[in-house]
């Protein structure tokens, strides 16, 4: 079994051309870049037949062992790709997966592009198939800590170097958006070209590509980060997106902490309520947090306001709806707002 980190998977092609390559992961950009990395090592090796098969809820996994076991008319080398986007074969295909990875055809290439895998998936039969069989790069997104390092080593390919200040400023206006951070960084190249990139170039060239929306803006108050929560606010304002979306997440997110408040007053550990309630792992220490800083009556309140706000936004009372949103994402953000 080989697993390969997506920024060494273009040294490691060059070298060797595995038999299978599976690719999974959620960021675009990335997984997009190893696949273009495998093409052009398997052009160069006389791959020079392609076949794609998109899997969806009527695939015919016949068609994949049958293109194995068919001779090719073209070339005597043949790169079959199969998109996998949502991470799950199913039984047919999970069966498919792991005959072909036990018996691999020759001179054929077999490239899988798929979601990020769950941790289920990534112990179940037919993934540790083709795992032996070839090779598995999983695709991490990039946090915010990192970013500015990614963009300062793409940049750099690009023969740019640029100041703490203005990687940070870059970072801050794409904000994890991998494809619209590759877009700016082409667009400063072409505009600016090698050389010093500092903040007000940054400033003048980038365009605010920040990637907004109700699940972002509900962390953020949870997190007690009051600052991004009212830029996110106001991007989805900007955006022109309904109040009532805004509302319902803000609601849900409330309602369903407030049961939890509720459970860890009557005794019930905080652990156990978030096992309860089903909470991701990534998103334990941003709930437990929460529960932490604002108790069970509060979260109560917060539900009535919620309430009232549905009545301001549908015309059935007085109020300017963004501002209430607004006042109500403070307050989940841990603020006193006036």
């Amino acid at each position: 079994m080989t697993q390969v980190r997506s920024e060494q998977l273009a040294a490691q092609v060059q070298r060797e051309l595995a038999p299978v390559y599976f690719i999974h992961g959620d960021e675009t950009l990335l997984v997009n870049e190893c696949a273009d990395s495998i093409r052009a090592a398997a052009r160069g090796q006389g791959y020079s037949e392609r076949e794609v098969f998109h899997v969806d809820a009527g695939f015919d996994w016949n068609r994949l062992l049958t293109a194995c076991g068919s001779l090719s008319l073209f070339s005597e080398r043949r790169l079959l790709e199969l998109r996998l986007p949502g991470g799950k074969p199913g039984r047919e295909g999970a069966a498919a997966l792991t005959d072909y990875a036990q018996q691999v055809p020759e001179d054929t290439l077999l490239m899988i592009l798929s979601a990020k895998l769950e941790p289920a998936a990534r112990r179940s039969k037919w993934v540790q198939a083709l795992d032996r069989a070839g090779v598995s790069v999983a695709v991490w997104p990039i946090d915010a800590g990192q970013l500015p390092a990614w963009i300062d080593q793409r940049l750099r390919a690009h023969g740019m170097h640029a100041s703490h200040e203005a990687l940070q400023a870059l970072a801050d206006r794409v904000e994890g958006n991998l494809l619209a951070a590759d877009q700016e960084i082409e667009k400063l190249y072409l505009l600016h070209g090698a050389g010093e990139v500092d903040l007000e170039t940054v400033t003048e060239l980038v365009t605010d590509s920040a990637r907004y929306d109700v699940y972002k803006l509900v962390d953020s108050a949870l997190a007690g980060d009051a600052v991004h929560a009212q830029r996110v606010l106001a991007g989805l304002r900007g955006e022109g997106v309904e109040q009532v979306l805004v509302l319902w997440a803000l609601t849900r997110e409330i309602r369903s902490l407030a049961g939890m408040s509720r459970d860890v007053a009557g005794g019930t550990s905080p652990a156990r309520v978030l096992a309860a309630h089903h909470v991701w792992d990534k998103r334990k220490a941003l709930v437990g947090g929460a529960l932490q800083r604002i108790r069970a009556p509060q979260w109560w309140s917060l539900l009535q306001r919620c309430t009232a706000i549905d009545r301001i936004i549908k015309g059935r009372a007085a109020g300017n709806g963004w501002d209430e949103l607004l006042q109500l994402v403070l307050r989940l953000a841990g603020l006193r707002p006036a």
